[in-house]
């Protein structure tokens, strides 16, 4: 399994390369690269049989085909027939197909039957396969002709990505993954133990590869489709098992470090008290509870605190902070962007300065003897709570006495800004700035506690995958006083009355947002501008009123100044791009317009209406598209007006777009899994949890230390490095 793949006979260096870029360097890469569909050509569809509006595979015959040109783009057509029945298929712009076809050709083909104009049968852009071809590529032997052929007709076939480089087709990947599971060397120990096994009936780790690339004529073709046969589930499992190991491994390896056992005496409680504005939540009590046993415990804190949008996350982190300080320690709080860490400062300030405790922002925008003032009051641990952006990292950052690190919107750092915060050793920690000084001095110094809090909800099954390593709190309650958001979508024709209403707000003495994709125009995405749309609602839509302009390009002290102007009350209408997705926290502001609504995330979407609805007011959030909506983008829209939940709302998410996909861009942080799928795969991700807890809790009865052993010692050598756990154990 572990040879690379120039090895395999038909690859060589030249196409090794190929492979390397899509992540194929072994043989056990190359096995574990599945099919993403099959094709049934032991029982294909007659033309007969075929309706619209249907997935299906045909083989048949070439009868014709050519090029035919339309004003727009060259189409190509092919007429394929079985007796007297016909069915038509087109490309578009598919010049490279002129001359591909012969008559009397066979053909493999497979795509969404519809119906033309007239009537007839067609299939727009289908894949496909010329069996002819595949007696050319055998080989000179009458014997390996018919191997080939053995792989493409009469079974039921695998169909694999291309790779976009010529030889390396679908029929190409057939031929090779046959000839390296033909010759693979025999199994070694499975790696999962027995009882692990007979729990969940799991195939042989061999017969699962060759059942999932070569399917048994009787198997399901919808438990293949669905990747639920038992070759499928087997190698998925062995995935999610390994994976959910490492990350148990490494929660319990963080265990047995040094932390702060902080003491929570009758100072630290009357403190709390004092801060709360109002009655804490069911919610808020059980988190603050959750954290306050990890701050008292010995080793390390490592928990993620999730909550919806206005849940009250803020409250629970100052609590904790206090707790800290109490204890003599300093607190880090990091926020992403230099507004969000004036909003935390100011909140700080407001709730926490009057009870005497000294608090200090630092920022990349301040000027450097301000910078130098404050770095120096974190280094004499004059400053108790420090509140700033990514340069609390900066290695000219060192405080005297660190004992808890707050993260706030941690999806938004990347990956590696998240491990300086979390770093496991005091010689990893040294240069990273988030350390105490006495770190130097004693090998044995406590590590800081660590509480990360996103308000971007995060489904269960990724949170699982994500965050394995850190332990969960959820706030899914809202504070007193916090109305629930009444959210409507409309069509841009109803512009007029949407600004209509929007002026009602604002003369009942509320304040409105509106919302835009981008900055500058793009004619060809036929988006409004922010710009342009300032200057329109300004100038001619609300001239009487005070109308700001709000984006990512303006300068950090235009920023601040045009946010302070709205949290006064001094702009009316705010036009903003995404900037005001985190951390603008204006109580009045009661109705909030999204144009172009369908453009954006779902999470997204659900973030910037957090932005309202922070008052005792009744609030508003119109969603407004124009043109034709697609599918998944109706499918958000109805999701916003439907619930308010964030949960459902992330859950729809994950599922629309994926996990690689979930937080807007791809983050190095989310495993990127060869088979499993974790919005697919959820309960055996849940299975992998639990049975992961079995084996560690071994030996016993059923699962010798020899098993746990070979389980631990495979997870270290072939998934390790793929994950990020290599440095467990």
């Amino acid at each position: 399994m572990s040879t690379p793949v120039q090895y395999v006979k038909g690859i060589g260096p030249r196409l090794a390369e190929i492979l390397a870029a899509k992540g194929l360097k072994t043989v056990d890469d190359l096995l574990h690269y599945l099919p993403f569909r099959y094709e049934d050509r032991l029982n294909p569809r007659s033309v007969a049989e075929l309706r619209p509006g249907e997935m299906a595979t045909i083989v048949a015959e070439v009868r014709n085909s050519g090029l035919f040109r339309t004003r727009r783009m060259p189409i190509f057509q092919l007429t394929v027939g079985q007796g007297r029945n016909r069915l038509k298929c087109l490309w578009f712009n598919a010049t490279y197909l002129q001359n591909r076809f012969q008559a009397g050709q066979m053909v493999a083909l497979y795509g969404k039957v519809e119906q033309d104009r007239d009537g007839e049968l067609q299939i727009i852009q289908p894949q496909f396969e010329i069996l002819g071809d595949i007696y050319e590529e055998g080989g000179a032997d009458e014997a390996e002709k018919k191997a080939a052929a053995s792989l493409e007709i009469g079974r039921i076939v695998p169909i694999y990505e291309s790779t976009g480089q010529g030889k390396l087709t679908p029929r190409w990947f057939r031929r090779i993954i046959r000839w390296a599971l033909d010759n693979l060397g025999p199994d070694g120990p499975d790696p999962i133990p027995a009882a692990v096994r007979a729990h969940l009936s799991l195939a042989a780790p061999r017969e699962a590869l060759t059942k999932v690339h070569w399917p048994d004529a009787g198997e399901s073709f919808s438990d293949l489709q669905s990747c639920r046969t038992p070759g499928h589930i087997r190698l998925i499992f062995d995935e999610l098992f390994f994976i959910e190991l490492g990350l148990e491994l490494k929660r319990r390896e963080q265990r047995a470090r040094t932390g702060i056992a902080f003491q929570i005496g009758a100072g630290a409680r009357e403190s709390i008290k004092k801060i709360l504005p109002f009655h804490p939540t069911t919610a808020q009590k059980r988190v603050l509870k959750e954290i306050v046993a990890d701050l008292q415990a010995p080793f390390p804190m490592r928990r993620l605190l999730q909550g919806d949008v206005g849940s009250g996350k803020t409250i629970v982190a100052f609590q904790a902070a206090i707790i800290a300080i109490e204890n003599g320690y300093q607190v880090a709080l990091m926020a992403p962007t230099e507004i969000l860490a004036q909003q935390h400062y100011f909140s700080a300030r407001q709730i926490l300065e009057k009870a005497g405790y000294r608090i200090v922002i630092l920022t990349g925008s301040l000027e450097q003897d301000r910078k130098r003032a404050v770095r120096r009051h974190i280094a004499q641990g004059n400053a108790q709570l420090v509140i700033g952006t990514h340069a609390l990292i900066q290695e000219a950052v060192e405080f005297e006495k660190l004992g808890l690190v707050i993260v706030d919107e941690q999806h938004r750092f990347g990956v590696m800004q998240r491990l300086k915060l979390m770093q496991k050793s005091d010689e990893e920690r040294v240069g990273t700035g988030l350390r105490p000084v006495q770190a130097e001095r004693s090998s044995a110094a406590a590590e800081p506690d660590v509480l990360v809090m996103t308000a971007t909800p995060i489904p269960r099954t990724l949170a699982l995958t994500l965050y394995g390593d850190l332990d969960v709190s959820v706030l899914d309650e809202l504070p007193p006083g916090r109305t629930p958001v009444v959210t409507r979508a409309v069509t841009d024709e109803r512009a007029p009355e949407v600004w209509d209403f929007v002026r009602k707000q604002v003369t009942a003495g509320h304040q409105a947002y509106v919302v835009y994709p981008v900055i500058e125009e793009n004619e060809e995405r036929e988006l409004k501008a922010a710009q342009q749309m300032f200057r329109q609602l300004r100038d001619k839509t609300f001239s009487d009123l005070h109308v700001g302009l709000l984006h990512g390009r303006l300068d950090p002290d235009e920023k601040e100044h045009i946010m302070r102007e709205f949290q006064r009350g001094e702009i009316n209408v705010l036009v903003a791009t995404t900037v005001i997705e985190v951390g603008v926290d204006v109580s009045n502001a009661a109705i909030m317009v999204i144009e172009h609504a369908d453009r954006f995330g779902l999470a997204q979407l659900h973030q910037l209406r957090g932005r309202i609805g922070r008052g005792a007011a009744k609030s508003y959030c119109i969603l407004m598209y124009g043109g034709k909506v697609s599918e998944e983008g109706q499918r958000r829209l109805d999701a916003m007006v439907r619930t308010s939940d964030g949960f459902q709302i992330a859950e729809l998410d994950l599922e629309l777009r994926g996990p690689g996909e979930f937080f807007g861009t791809k983050q190095a942080g989310i495993p990127s899994f060869r088979v499993a799928n974790i919005i697919r795969d959820r309960q055996l991700l849940e299975a992998a949890k639990r049975e992961v807890a079995f084996v560690l809790s071994g030996p016993n009865q059923e699962i010798s230390q020899a098993e746990i052993d070979h389980a631990l010692k495979h997870m270290r050598t072939r998934w390790a490095l793929s994950y990020g756990l290599v440095e467990v154990g």
